[in-house]
């Protein structure tokens, strides 16, 4: 008897249907094939346990099973509920009969409890498009797969509750959540406030001025300074998520399994804070199973690298070509996975080796010579991806001791929306373009081409300062993000001005 059980592979941040043939014959052997791998071969024994501890019998026939499309490496443990389910229905243990309008996911423990898996919403999407009438999968991903609209999802604990559907013996109740309730009820929730920070309104406004285009931002400043403190702030202020963004963002936290249990959409722009020692692996994502790193989870939202100086020059080289392409792509022998990676990359990092370089109080002991070698630790082109480069000077006592709170993230959220809302009005004929971050050379000259004193201003700051060449788009860029800030369609002196004190920390002048 031939049996047709479904389930998915998950392939990057996407899923592939996969059709578990099982044919019963006379004999008493085994098969699988499809090109499993180990935890998918050790099924066997996971089913043979979870059936015998539930009451039913393993069948003992000749069993060919095989897992389509067979070019597609099948791995890991979740396959082992529709393979289960695949051999009852092969021995007419269960009933066959509804086997074509559902999708089944979920690792077996040995008492037949269904484990969690990775990737539930991808496969819920997959299952969508397919045109199932169901997924049933373990109750901890319920949630998350039931964000999908149009489909019933089921959460199972058991392999005892799916057999008994099967035989019409018990009726499963679908999850049901309201996307949108939810959604929009978690997207001002933050633990961390700007109004806690006392003083440093300098460093506040160009955190402000980075939201609302964008852009990449360097803090440069001794230890105690706040640069931590400031960076955890700045998803407060970010605008929220869209849900399309939310969704796909949850896919990548769902593939990697970072998804907490009985969790649903994710409705705040990640925060991801990666300790120096990180690899290039760990950072950029692959591995022998593929899996999102750092950049990709960091996607539609921050990667705060502290210390930065302290990486891997190699782990910090990895990031250019993300940095400016907006995606990442593993390649491996037999495949090519594509990952998102369209982010806002705040770094700090100490002036040098002791930390105290044009300190206002504290002598630096480090020579010329020694400062030089820290910043040349971070290369020309990572830092040409970086707008914004701001020294941080420590909060004086009179502004650490003062009561009063300071200006809330909410007030400064609505300024960056505001300013994102005149981008996205600009951009609506751009495919793939949002913020002012992201223009190209062509749009700059179309609306960041500053009057004849602005020019004058950038010639004469250009030479004065000894800003590089490269530092000039990116002065442009941050100038329209400030005139946005004013609702400004000319981009005036004062606004170049104010950009052109953010690249103060340019590679030519850092030494001094």
């Amino acid at each position: 008897m031939l049996i047709k059980v479904f389930g998915a592979a998950v392939q990057g941040i996407d899923a592939t249907l996969i059709t578990i043939e099982v044919n019963s014959s006379r004999g008493c052997m085994f098969y699988l094939v499809g090109l499993p791998d180990s935890a998918v071969k050790e099924s066997h024994q996971r089913i043979i346990s979870a059936l015998q501890v539930n009451g039913y019998k393993m069948p003992t026939s000749n069993l060919v099973v095989n897992m389509a499309p067979a070019d597609i490496r099948k791995e890991g443990s979740a396959y082992d509920l529709p393979l289960a389910i695949g051999l009852l229905g092969a021995s007419e243990t269960i009933s066959s009969e509804k086997f074509s309008r559902y999708l089944l996911m979920g690792e077996l423990s040995l008492d037949g409890s269904i484990q969690p898996i990775k990737g539930a919403l991808p496969i819920a999407i997959k299952a969508r498009e397919d045109g199932f009438e169901g997924l049933i999968i373990p109750q901890q991903n319920a949630r998350e797969a039931a964000v999908v609209n149009q489909l019933k999802v089921y959460g199972v604990s058991n392999i005892k509750e799916v057999i008994e559907f099967f035989n019409n013996e018990r009726e499963l109740v679908p999850t049901i959540v309201n996307t949108r309730e939810e959604f929009y009820a978690q997207q001002s929730n933050f633990e961390f406030d700007f109004a806690d920070v006392k003083g440093q309104e300098n460093v506040k406004r160009a955190l402000e001025v980075a939201a609302s285009g964008g852009h990449n931002l360097i803090m440069v400043g001794a230890p105690g300074s706040g640069k931590s403190m400031m960076a955890k702030r700045l998803p407060s202020i970010l605008p929220p998520l869209s849900l399309g963004e939310s969704l796909e963002t949850t896919k990548i936290h769902s593939v990697a399994g970072k998804l907490g249990r009985n969790s649903s959409l994710i409705t705040q722009r990640p925060f991801r804070a990666p300790h120096h020692t990180i690899s290039q692996v760990a950072m950029v994502g692959g591995g022998s199973f593929p899996q999102p790193g750092e950049i990709s989870l960091a996607h539609n939202g921050v990667l705060f690298l502290d210390e930065l100086p302290e990486f891997s020059r190699n782990v910090l080289e990895v990031l250019r070509q993300p940095l400016e392409d907006r995606c990442i792509t593993i390649s491996r022998v037999r495949s090519s996975i594509n990952y998102p990676a369209s982010l806002m990359l705040i770094a700090s990092m100490n002036p040098c080796p002791c930390g105290y370089y044009n300190h206002p109080t504290k002598p630096c002991v480090c020579s010329p010579g020694q400062v030089q070698k820290y910043l040349n630790k971070i290369s020309g082109p990572l830092l040409d991806r970086i707008d914004i480069q701001i020294e941080i000077v420590p909060v004086p006592f009179d502004k650490i001791s003062d009561q009063r709170r300071g200006e809330t993230s909410a007030i400064i959220r609505e300024r960056v929306m505001k300013a994102r809302q005149i981008q996205e009005k600009r951009y609506k004929d751009f495919p793939g373009l949002h913020c002012n971050a992201q223009m190209n050379s062509q749009l700059l000259d179309i609306y960041a081409h500053p009057d004849e004193k602005g020019l004058q201003l950038l010639r004469t700051a250009m030479t004065r300062l000894n800003l590089s060449a490269r530092a000039y788009d990116r002065i442009l860029k941050v100038a329209r993000t400030i005139a946005d800030l004013e609702s400004c369609e000319q981009i005036l002196p004062n606004h170049l001005a104010e950009a052109i004190g953010y690249r103060n920390l340019d590679r030519e002048t850092w030494a001094g």
